[in-house]
């Protein structure tokens, strides 16, 4: 699933910045604060969301995250499959929260996972306004007992690996700090 080479010779015309962590590492805000930075004060960001609420736990989770944002600073998106085609749609800062999510619903559908990566690097690769991708770094951590999990934490891996050789900036993010681990950010 890494970047095919045309994506990843292909730069990016605007920055394109991939935001890795843990869960409650701070990841969030610092993606949203970096997004905003991109517009203009009256200007809504783009937040493109791809959870699914699949328990009334999860739902109140969303629920609380878009009445965080507000409606003024954030039109929000729903993509939770088809990322890429709802990223190409779109001409404004855009925030994507979050790949792993992402992943995860790929895998519940069964979809091809290595193509819909590169379909998304492709995507990403020809944008022409900025945009900030969330991600949870799951590769730290011990070997999981099972399959499923061995085979998320892999496809999490490449395609953070795919991104991250396209994007213009990554910033790991732990303790609410940002690292820069490429470009100017942090």
């Amino acid at each position: 699933m890494v970047a095919d080479k045309a994506a990843r010779k292909a730069r990016p015309h605007h920055p394109l910045i991939l935001v890795l962590g843990g869960a409650r590492s701070g990841k969030s805000r610092y993606a949203e604060a970096r997004t905003r930075a991109f517009c203009a004060a009256a200007t809504q960001a783009i937040y493109v969301a791809t959870a699914q609420a699949h328990d009334r736990e999860m739902a109140r989770r969303i629920a609380l995250h878009k009445k965080q944002r507000g409606k003024k600073r954030w039109r929000t998106l729903e993509a939770p499959i088809e990322l890429a085609q709802t990223l190409a749609a779109q001409t404004q800062p855009t925030l994507v929260d979050c790949l792993t999510l992402w992943l995860t619903n790929l895998m519940l559908a069964e979809r091809p996972i290595a193509a819909a990566a590169k379909e998304l690097c492709r995507t990403l690769a020809k944008r022409r306004a900025p945009i900030v991708l969330v991600a949870n770094e799951v590769g730290l951590g011990i070997v999981p007992d099972n399959k499923m999990a061995r085979d998320f934490r892999d496809h999490a891996g490449r395609l953070h690996q795919a991104i991250g050789a396209i994007a213009t900036d990554v910033v790991f993010v732990a303790a609410g700090l940002p690292l820069a681990l490429k470009g100017k950010s942090a």
